[in-house]
């Protein structure tokens, strides 16, 4: 699963406000949680089912195939939740034998005919309806609905919402729609056969083995998965999509896609093929499943789900050729679900304290797969992104990557267990080599293809292909919490001729790890690589011909660590032209923000990053400068209007007119006006915002052409005012992520919070379905990561009841659209509910 996380510029607004301290996240007692006793194994799941639109259910007969695990048995106990059971029986080759059972608390406790031995299989038959509203259980932070099966627009009263289907089973939602037991450490083969109405299509686990016409308009789809899965992978998708086919080797590839968006089914997911053959050979160990389908849900509950061989993604991924065009968004996440399919689906987390043996791989492929397709810079890139979120994450510092104690098993669905975990995987890579790295990993999914596995397993798999003992690296990193946060000194001894560097850990439990450190003699990097122990304080010698010009700690990125220190601009611009690594680039880059104006070396640095070959930098150069001062227009100014209309990357040029838009200088005009007719978004708003800028006149004449979507939270943050004064409906969607903070927003800059305030209002007194649940999407969202924080929970749930009461005066005055109106206000009331 990939988990839909927040900007770090929205988690800024949250950790940043002047509020009280946070708590632990679930807010509830912990307790240790033992992987699920097997008593009965599953072995074969066969479903047929039909739907009941109307009423939101489900119909099911389900010949559920098990036998005891070891112990004899005479009974089984099955997960089942808010189901009607209507009949409960053996089968024994189509003879069916009535059978007692009890059913209560969401528990279907079934007695059989005899006590059955190990591996003596047997066959319940169960008949039922599954009704998903009736669900009891709530949605957490992480996955915000429970319910297993989701009818969207079921009716069909919302003329601009498909009617569809989809299920999501993590972590225990099967159960909501087929009797299971619904652990991960349970595995089994499954078939499906779904009727519907014939105008709609179906996707489920494995292959469709054949379709048959039914009466009344209905069609029934077998689908059929020969190898063994865990029941929260099952799936089943069902809606008017088109189907754009692609294949791998022989394996089809399948992209189930609204057809609004059909002419851009390749873009959006046309890498997959060369991702699977990547993978595939770096793993070395072929894609193992049958087939690979992507679908897209509306109304999802978290990012993207790796069912196997069907992932589900949310709407999110559509994106037309104006946001393809700067950057397909979600291709890291479809690279993510694509690797669960070796890590997660082949092999899966026995338990959900070891979820990071699933997520954290997925995390890593997100490097892998930039680094083989983009280069190291734009790898390094993402994975900074990632590890900053966490480190910036202050409740996250406590936990354990593997973690047998918490309240919700949901609650391991965090940036720990995703991209702190991904980190630490590139520390292990760094460590092993590359080739025992993969070697291991191949040994891993080899050794325990179609099982179950934990965090003790990998390290076996690793310490069996590499011979080196791996006890302190999972002891610190997978069973215990933190990270290194460092300070360091240097002296120089000019008689022996050496620097002596000290490594100061200010954590309470010091960590051990190598160290790549850069000495700086005479201008040139020298790396060393030291081992850390475990201590506060570690030095360390070396040979330098004087005083160094610049000591590089962590100088290839690859420590998971908090490390301060100051640097001059001088240092800093040496740091830059010396380094190979992106992250010393970055680090020597963001570190002259301040000296900006007051050192003429500063300027020099971000004219060395306009020139540099990955534009991330030339981006962040671009970002940090102020053309309006004179000695940075002089330096600068040129190359920067060479960027706004060369550069091959269009979020370059788009950066570049945002910053030449700062000079208000009338010469630029004719790049604005050019930009408004690109095909590039970001271009497209920037130049907008530029021309805007410059002539305010003209906000009325061109708020209609704004187009927000897939616009970056500084590009939002700009045009926020003018879409709320203008009353641009079409992109109140848009900037709902950023008027969902507006009381936190008021703290930290009045205008823009009282923009923010007014963009709500408008929201909350319009009939606008889409914008109101992307405010409490996006909330759902900041729970899960900023705790539970009594007060900041306050200041949310006052929004939120503001928010309610204004829609409640809506519908009195507009009961024609009930339908919609009475949605929000149930998307409103569940945010409210998950504040509390």
């Amino acid at each position: 699963m990939k988990k839909a996380i927040l900007s770090i510029a929205i988690l800024g607004i949250l950790f940043s406000t002047p509020v009280s301290a946070q708590t632990e996240t679930s807010g509830r007692e912990k307790v240790y949680r033992a992987t699920h006793t097997k008593i009965t194994e599953l072995k074969h799941t066969k479903l047929k089912v039909n739907f009941d639109y109307q009423n939101e259910q489900m119909n099911g007969e389900e010949w559920l195939t098990a036998s005891s695990y070891f112990y004899p048995s005479n009974e089984v106990t099955l997960d089942a939740k808010a189901m009607l059971i209507h009949e409960v029986a053996l089968d024994n080759n189509g003879k069916k034998s009535p059978l007692q059972y009890d059913y209560k608390g969401d528990v279907l406790k079934i007695t059989l005919d005899k006590v059955y031995q190990k591996n003596q299989d047997f066959t319940v038959y169960i008949k039922y309806t599954a009704r998903p509203n009736e669900v009891k259980q709530k949605g957490s932070e992480a996955i915000n609905d429970v319910k297993g099966l989701y009818f969207i627009n079921a009716q069909g009263k919302l003329p601009d919402i498909p009617t569809q289907i989809w299920t999501q089973g993590e972590t225990e939602s099967s159960s909501a729609w087929f009797p299971t037991i619904d652990k991960p450490n349970q595995k089994t083969t499954q078939e499906i056969y779904m009727t519907v109405p014939d105008k709609y299509v179906t996707l489920s686990n494995g292959v469709l083995k054949d379709s048959s016409k039914e009466t009344d308009g209905l069609r029934t789809d077998h689908w059929v998965m020969d190898k063994r899965h865990s029941p929260y992978l099952f799936f089943m998708g069902v809606g008017e999509y088109a189907i754009v086919k692609d294949k791998w080797k022989n394996i089809p590839v399948e992209y189930y896609i609204e057809k609004e968006y059909e002419p851009y089914a390749k873009q959006i997911y046309g890498n997959t093929p060369e991702m699977i053959d990547f993978f595939s050979k770096k793993l070395n160990y072929d894609f193992p499943w049958a087939k690979y389908a992507q679908i897209s849900g509306r109304d999802y509950v978290s990012g993207a789900m790796e069912n196997t061989t069907a992932t589900l993604h949310g709407s999110d991924i559509l994106q037309k050729p104006g946001q393809l065009v700067d950057e397909n968004k979600w291709e890291d996440t479809i690279a993510h679900e694509l690797f669960h399919h070796w890590f997660g689906d082949l092999v899966t987390a026995e338990s959900w304290s070891n979820l990071t043996v699933n997520e954290s791989f997925a995390n890593y492929s997100e490097y892998l797969w930039n680094e083989y397709k983009y280069g190291k810079d734009q790898a390094d890139y993402h994975q900074m992104t990632d590890v900053d979120m966490y480190i910036h994450s202050p409740n996250d510092f406590k936990k354990n990557l593997v973690r047998f104690t918490y309240g919700s098993r949901e609650d391991v669905f965090d940036l720990v267990t995703y991209q702190k975990g991904g980190g630490i995987l590139h520390m292990l890579r760094n460590y092993l080599g590359d080739e025992a790295f993969f070697a291991g990993m191949t040994d891993y999914l080899k050794t325990n293809e179609y099982q179950n596995a934990e965090a003790h397993q990998l390290r076996l798999s690793f310490e069996k292909v590499s011979g080196k003992d791996l006890n302190w690296f999972f002891n610190q990193w997978y069973f215990g919490s933190g990270n290194p946060k460092i300070d360091y000194s240097y002296t120089f001894e000019p008689v022996k001729k050496q620097v002596m560097v000290t490594i100061n850990q200010t954590q309470e439990l010091p960590f051990e790890f190598p160290l790549a450190i850069d000495v700086y003699d005479n201008g040139k990097p020298k790396r060393y690589t030291v081992w850390v122990n475990a201590e506060a304080k570690n030095t360390f010698n070396f040979e330098t011909s004087k005083n160094p010009d610049l000591i590089n700690i962590n100088a290839d990125g690859v420590l998971l660590a908090d490390i301060t220190g100051s640097k001059t601009p001088e240092q800093n611009l040496m740091q830059f032209m010396g380094s190979k690594e992106f992250k010393s680039r970055y680090n020597a880059l963001s570190d002259v923000k301040d000296q900006l104006g007051k050192n003429p070396t500063a300027i020099k640095l971000l004219a060395a990053a306009l020139k540099d070959p990955f534009f991330r930098l030339r981006i962040e150069a671009l970002q940090l400068m102020d053309l309006s001062n004179p000695d940075q227009m002089k330096m600068l100014g040129a190359e920067v209007e060479k960027l706004a209309g060369n550069d091959p990357k269009t979020l370059v040029q788009a950066a570049a007119i945002s910053a030449l838009a700062k000079t208000k200088d009338k010469k630029y005009s004719p790049i604005f006006e050019k930009g408004i007719g690109s095909i590039s978004n970001a271009v497209k708003i920037n130049s907008i915002a530029a021309i805007i800028d410059m002539d305010p006149s003209k906000e009325k004449m061109l708020s209609d052409k704004i187009d927000l979507d897939g616009a970056s939270d500084s590009i939002i943050e700009k045009m926020l005012p003018i879409v709320v004064r203008n009353k641009v409906t079409s992109q109140m969607a848009n900037i709902a992520q950023l008027v969902a903070f507006y009381p936190f927003l008021k703290f930290q800059n009045p205008e823009l919070g009282k923009a923010a305030e007014e963009g709500y209002k408008l929201i909350m007194t319009s009939d606008n379905l889409k914008a109101t649940e992307n405010i409490t999407k996006v909330l759902g969202q900041a729970k899960s990561q900023m705790g539970n924080n009594p007060q900041v929970n306050m200041m949310i749930s006052q929004m939120l009841k503001d928010g309610l009461n204004k829609k409640m005066d809506l519908l009195k005055q507009n009961p024609q659209n009930a339908e919609s109106i009475n949605r929000q206000i149930d998307a409103l009331n569940k945010s409210i509910e998950n504040f509390k």
